[in-house]
């Protein structure tokens, strides 16, 4: 096995085994800087209508990953946590075919898109492994960059609108601007507004309903609306919430991710890569995938 092959099985192993590990025991990156590492330390007022930065899970890489479904309403079987399906919804819910959560196949026998390669889509970028992200603010924008396959969304502050038919979507025009093609995103259409000077809330539509919303399997439709909600709480901590609303998947919203403590980074912090790339899946599913399923064996 060539070495880029190793590292990938050491960290997929990282991510399947140990992703509960405590802070300690991480994997760090120059200028990661968690809160337990500034015990006692004040942080200093909220910069007003700013969101800018390199932000980490304020507790730790692994505070982000929620391998087994969106962190506030995790798969693991507890009636609390049970989704308010419609019987569509549960319909699309089974047919997925997960490798984590209660409804949890071998590797081999997975149905999940990223595995392959394909986009996971929002939000699920924000509710599976989430590390790593950079916001950047324009006149007209707020751009996120995300670690995770190094993938990016623009949230548009110029006053347009949502799609009116998120099924059938196309922005509403606005003076001077050309809407684009009328056609589902996997990352969907984004507009954002400040509520107040520290919180800052998008709302996106007009999703590609291939993709799932989280690792666990949960499903959506065309129908889905996603609103994160960001709320700056001081110089050095950013919180993140996302509620769900998709009416033929879920008889009403829930929130899948609830105020996750982000912690700003220094301006020198390297994002790391963290690509797909379907000839190292390949191999991981003919070494190990595969034989651990019994449908083939290593050669």
């Amino acid at each position: 096995m060539t070495r880029r092959f190793l590292v990938l099985v050491i960290a997929l192993v990282a991510v399947l085994v140990f992703s509960h590990l405590t802070r300690a025991q991480e994997r760090r990156w120059p200028g990661a800087v968690y809160d337990s590492d500034k015990k006692g330390e004040k942080p200093g007022p909220a910069p007003r209508r700013s969101l800018s930065g390199i932000w980490e899970p304020a507790k730790g890489a692994a505070d982000g990953i929620a391998a087994v479904g969106a962190k506030a309403m995790p798969s693991d079987g507890k009636p609390e946590h049970e989704l308010p399906y419609t019987a569509e919804g549960r319909k699309a819910f089974l047919a997925n075919k997960p490798t984590f959560g209660t409804t949890q196949v071998p590797a081999a026998l997975t149905n999940d898109p990223v595995p392959g390669c394909d986009p996971q889509g929002f939000p699920r970028i924000v509710l599976h492994n989430y590390r790593t992200s950079q916001i950047v603010q324009t006149q007209d924008q707020v751009l996120i960059l995300y670690e995770f396959n190094k993938k990016w969304r623009e949230i548009w502050t110029d006053g347009r609108e949502l799609p009116k038919d998120p099924e059938n979507p196309g922005w509403t025009a606005i003076a001077g601007v050309e809407p684009p093609p009328e056609e589902p995103r996997w990352w969907g259409y984004s507009v954002g507004k400040w509520v107040d000077d520290y919180t800052f809330v998008d709302v996106s539509n007009g999703f590609h309903d291939d993709t799932w919303i989280d690792n666990a399997g949960r499903p959506h439709s065309g129908a889905l609306q996603v609103e994160e909600t960001y709320h700056r709480v001081d110089a050095d901590h950013l919180e993140l919430s996302i509620k769900i609303t998709d009416p033929k998947m879920y008889t009403k919203p829930w929130v899948a991710l609830d105020k996750l403590s982000l912690r700003l980074q220094s301006r020198h912090f390297d994002i790391p890569e963290m690509e797909c790339a379907p000839s190292e899946t390949a191999k991981y599913d003919k070494f190990f995938s595969n034989p651990a399923a019994g449908v083939g064996k290593a050669k």
